[in-house]
Order: structure tokens, then sequence, then C-alpha cells
């Protein structure tokens, strides 16, 4: 797959992670969380706010990776 294609399939994937991820978080948030005290808030949206990384850096490496050499 050439390379540019890869970049603009990876932006595009990263920025449906990142809006889909948003809106999960944010719903699961309201719906189990709406009597917790802020502390209990603060530590979800922390730990929340950190876990989207995982995700978003297989797909940097798998856009930064070189090209399959043909045979």
């Amino acid at each position: 797959m050439p390379v540019r294609l890869k970049k603009f399939i990876g932006s595009i994937l990263l920025v449906a992670l990142v809006v889909i991820y948003a809106l999960v978080a944010t719903a699961v948030a309201t719906a189990r969380l709406a009597e917790s005290s802020w502390v209990v808030h603060l530590a979800y949206f922390f730990f929340t706010g950190l876990l989207w990384v995982l995700p978003a850096m297989w797909i940097i490496k798998w856009m930064a990776s070189a090209p399959k050499p043909r045979g």
C-alpha cells in the first residue's frame, strides 16, 4: 500500500477514534457516574483520557511502517 494512502487512512481512523471514544466515554460517565463524587469523575476522566492513546499508538505505528517490498 502506498505511504500516502496509509497516512490518509490512518488520519481518518485517528479522527474517528477520538470522536467515537469521546462520545462513548462521556455516555458511560453520564450513565454510571451521575451520583458519584467529583473525585470519582476526576479519576474516571483521567483514566479514559489516557486510555485512547493505546489504539492511537497502534494506528500511528501502522501509518509509519515501511511498505512491504514487492517480491
